[in-house]
């Protein structure tokens, strides 16, 4: 399938984000990318280039240039851009960004996924909770630790996950050195517990952001892998009449 893609910028489009869309009339399913915390990187386009070849109207929001943080690629920067801002700012964020999407004359506004990576992933949880017009959530190895709420962070992932109604998929890796195997099952029984459509996936070798070509922990074989159960996903959720 034909498509289209542009940078949108906050000054001409009123966000900061890349977009892509298929060339074909009508509305399509929209897909919402959070990033990781290194940024809006380079994979973000490929990602949004293959699922608009296949029907979807994507759009990856820069949230840190939403936040006040100039630049496309934060790499070493996400964890003290994280320590300035609360969870309440990032939702904030992406919740403009799902408000633009829905907008958009391209999208469905009953058919919008969001698929999280890492950081994206973590605030993905609540998003959902909070959003129940969210169709589908995906998440790559959501960073969440086994830790205290805070100012910052008043909602544990543990909290927000029985929170989530709409059908959710999880990706995993069993050497996850961020997101331990023990937290890992404490945030699988959470979904489980809130009676989330849930389908999860554990890959006993995969290690944290093995998904992510730019990262030391990148591992091809996985992010191959699970990127067709994505997309089967997705097909499968957004499809119309769901």
């Amino acid at each position: 399938m034909n498509y289209s893609w542009r940078r949108l910028t906050q000054d001409e489009d009123g966000i900061p984000a890349w977009f892509a869309t298929p060339q074909s009339a009508g509305r399509h399913p929209g897909v919402l990318m959070l990033h990781h915390a290194p940024g809006l990187t380079g994979e973000y386009k490929i990602l949004a280039a293959q699922l608009a070849q296949r029907g979807y109207t994507v759009l990856v929001p820069n949230l840190f240039n939403m936040l006040g943080f100039p630049g496309d690629h934060h790499t070493g920067q996400g964890q003290a851009i994280q320590a300035k801002h609360s969870d309440a700012d990032f939702l904030t964020v992406v919740g403009r960004a799902f408000q633009y999407l829905a907008a958009l004359e391209q999208t469905d506004p009953a058919r919008i996924a969001a698929i999280g990576h890492c950081m994206g992933g973590r605030v993905g949880i609540p998003f959902a909770a909070d959003n129940p017009d969210l169709r589908a959530l995906v998440l790559y190895y959501a960073t969440i630790r086994d830790e205290q709420v805070t100012d910052m962070r008043p909602r544990h992932p543990f909290e927000t996950a029985r929170l989530v109604h709409c059908a959710t998929q999880v990706f995993y890796g069993g050497r996850d050195h961020l997101t331990t195997n023990k937290t890992q099952l404490k945030l699988w029984q959470a979904f489980l517990e809130g009676g989330t459509p849930l389908e999860w996936h554990h890959l006993s070798e995969a290690l944290h952001g093995f998904a992510n070509a730019e990262s030391e922990w990148y591992q091809p074989q996985y992010a191959q892998h699970v990127w067709p159960l994505a997309l089967g996903f997705l097909d499968r959720v957004l499809a119309p009449g769901r």
